[in-house]
């Protein structure tokens, strides 16, 4: 990838980009204090009364009802920018802490999400159920950055639990368990789990494109770099290095014309994929710049 490809997926976001992609991408170009300060100030505009997070921080979650897996996208962005810390977290964790359910974990959805528009394929659960997406990756966030919450004992046996009894699974919940593994204390455990995975991914061809998982857009593909998006993931070794390398190589080549990656999932509103494709190209250039990439 090529110093004209960054300066072309920033004109991308420039023109298109919302203010929170916007500030990523000053992030991106330039890893200052100011930056950071720049998206953490984006960031707050869709933060809730109550600790959490809604308004559309996550593209397919609309309404002013925060839900978990819009908990999990801020922690994710606060990650991407380095500043998930326990006085950061100290609000989200205390309204996370309020939806872990009987068994330890965290729903993806609570049932307020039937107040406000949905993509079809989502139906919230009239009992919420924990969920390893988002779980897991709450969870593996929080191991990396070293941030507590009484909740989290209870969510980490809830993850280990449901990965020990897991024989199918799916993309999105690979990436969260991943997370999980990368991060979670318990190395040991933790590289048995990730060899399990790993198997289950190549058996069941989730990934270069090989099949579309039953549910998922007809172009839903999944390739390895979505997988391990950085060389020192538990996922990094599920694949040779041609399936790495060819997966790579192609993922710098899906930058459209425009200078942006494209989605993948269904554009189920007439905005899904102008919010949906900056955010994807920060993304896609942090992996090809953690993968050595970027001219």
């Amino acid at each position: 990838m090529s110093t004209a490809q960054v300066q072309r997926a920033a004109e991308f976001i420039w023109l298109t980009g919302r203010v929170l992609d916007q500030r990523r991408l000053e992030y991106y170009l330039d890893e200052s204090r100011t930056a950071r300060e720049g998206v953490l100030a984006a960031l707050a505009g869709f933060a809730t009364s109550d600790g959490a997070y809604a308004y559309g921080l996550e593209p397919d979650i609309k309404g002013p009802v925060p839900q978990p897996i819009t908990a999990m996208t801020a922690l994710r962005l606060l990650d991407e920018i380095d500043a998930l810390d326990e006085g950061r977290a100290e609000a989200i964790n205390r309204w996370l802490g309020r939806q872990v359910t009987g068994d330890g974990g965290i729903p993806a959805l609570v049932p307020a999400a039937h107040d406000y528009p949905r993509p079809p394929w989502i139906e919230p659960p009239a009992e919420p159920l924990g969920s390893l997406l988002p779980t897991a990756r709450i969870a593996g966030l929080l191991f990396k950055h070293g941030v507590t919450a009484p909740w989290l004992p209870a969510a980490t046996e809830f993850c280990w639990a449901a990965l020990d009894a897991m024989t199918a699974t799916h993309p999105y919940e690979v990436h969260c368990c991943v997370v999980f593994l990368d991060h979670v204390p318990d190395r040991g455990r933790a590289a048995k789990a990730a060899d399990r995975l790993g198997e289950l991914v190549r058996d069941q061809e989730l990934f270069q494109g090989r099949r579309v998982v039953p549910g998922y857009a007809e172009t839903e593909f999944h390739y390895a770099y979505d997988f391990a998006p950085t060389p020192d993931s538990v996922a990094a070794r599920w694949f040779t290095e041609a399936e790495m390398t060819s997966s790579l190589d192609k993922l710098a080549a899906d930058q459209r014309d425009d200078g942006g990656w494209q989605i993948s999932w269904r554009r189920w509103a007439p905005t899904t994929e102008i919010e949906a494709r900056p955010g994807l190209t920060i993304e896609r250039l942090r992996t090809l710049r953690a993968w050595g990439r970027p001219a």
